[in-house]
């Protein structure tokens, strides 16, 4: 029996997926696993009998990714769950920040009351006339599951579309469309794109990566977009440049004390993945996760663990050991079990950065001595006995 916690609310629909092996418990520090939307992790404490957590979502910043590493404890997230949402909300932020909507509505619900607002708004509207995004160019930064589909739905709009990303993977070279011209220099985008939108993850290489020499770079008349995370933009370079006609718009889903209110800035409260739809989705995948996970040890979309899948185990015992990845390792930890007598069926290792995983299909049941002297070497994080 696996106890999880829900750190917020998690749709029923992706909890439904839980069977009678699992059970929901209340308080954290009871989790065997846990599934968390936005809650602050950093400053919890990470109770000993934790080994996942699931985000419902893409972004990590709010979970410890190297304390739970060091704790063995593997972080999902779902890349791609919500990707529809928020490229719906990209979509509608290039139409009224182009189309100066959000003005227009804005001046009506001022003249509420007035007998012939209708007679009035037609003298009113070309106060707020814009201009249309088809054949313009559009520039996507990070071509992952939301930008491809932005990239794509913005050609079928009739843009003339250019992509970035030095780190494309395959899976999303499959689905971005011919029609996008792909770009080596980022700085291309900055200069020629009539929008520009950044949907690359929050790194100490991506911070602020739009900052004022890249807005130099760009058109005066260039719409800024910012779904991914704030600080990837340099907001106080935006705000100063938009003071001086140096961009058009700025469109961010993040508020904050810089942008809200300034001049020039649409700003919507975080609606990118809420959506019925992608709370659904997300959590059905994070459900997923954590079940092959917590039943089979399989690691699927970690953040801080490598992928690692061996499918269902049909041997009598299997045993995976998070540790630092470092040369010998798994010598070390074959000898152990070779002293022991116990034949290794199958086994696979995988390393991501500075941690790896080892997972070892056993013929044999393996004792807690095994799993101790494992447990003490040099570099191991933890080792957990799946079956």
């Amino acid at each position: 029996m696996f106890k999880y916690n829900c750190l917020n609310p998690i749709a029923a629909v992706g909890l439904n997926n839980f069977d009678d092996k699992y059970v929901q418990c209340d308080d954290f520090k009871d989790a065997d696993c846990a599934l968390v939307r936005s809650a602050k992790m950093h400053d919890m404490e990470l109770p000993e009998n934790l080994l996942a957590i699931a985000r419902a979502g893409a972004g990590v910043n709010n979970i410890p990714l190297d304390k739970c590493a060091e704790k063995g404890i593997v972080v999902f997230n779902t890349p791609g769950a919500n990707a529809n949402g928020v490229k719906e909300l990209v979509l509608a932020g290039m139409l009224y920040a182009s189309r100066d909507i959000v003005g227009g509505i804005k001046w009506l619900e001022g003249e509420k009351g007035v007998d012939d607002v209708a007679k009035l708004a037609e003298k009113q509207k070309k106060e707020y006339a814009g201009t249309e995004i088809s054949g313009k160019k559009l520039g996507v930064i990070g071509l992952g599951a939301i930008g491809v589909k932005v990239a794509n739905a913005a050609v079928n709009l009739g843009m003339e579309v250019y992509g970035y990303d030095p780190y494309i993977s395959v899976e999303a070279a499959w689905h971005i469309s011919r029609a996008i011209k792909h770009v080596v220099n980022v700085e291309d985008i900055y200069a020629n794109c009539d929008y520009i939108t950044i949907h690359v993850p929050l790194l100490d290489s991506t911070k602020h990566m739009i900052n004022a020499e890249a807005i130099k770079l760009m058109k005066n008349t260039a719409i800024l977009l910012n779904f991914a995370r704030d600080e990837l933009v340099d907001e106080e370079a935006v705000v100063a440049a938009l003071k001086v006609g140096k961009l058009r718009k700025y469109v961010s889903d993040f508020p904050n004390t810089t942008t809200v209110g300034a001049e020039g800035c649409i700003v919507t409260p975080h609606l990118g993945a809420s959506t019925e739809e992608s709370e659904d989705n997300c959590a059905v995948m994070a459900v997923k996760q954590i079940r092959d996970y917590m039943e089979n040890g399989n690691i699927i979309n970690s953040v801080n663990f490598p992928k690692i899948d061996m499918g269902i185990c049909s041997t009598a015992s299997r045993v995976i050991v998070f540790h630092a990845n470092k040369a010998n390792t798994i010598t070390k930890f074959s000898a152990i079990f070779g002293e022991k007598g116990i034949n290794i069926s199958e086994m696979n290792n995988k390393s991501k950065g500075d941690n790896a995983v080892s997972m070892f299909d056993l013929d044999s049941e393996v004792s807690e001595d095994v799993i101790k002297k494992i447990g003490e070497l040099e570099g191991v994080y933890r080792v957990r006995v799946v079956k």
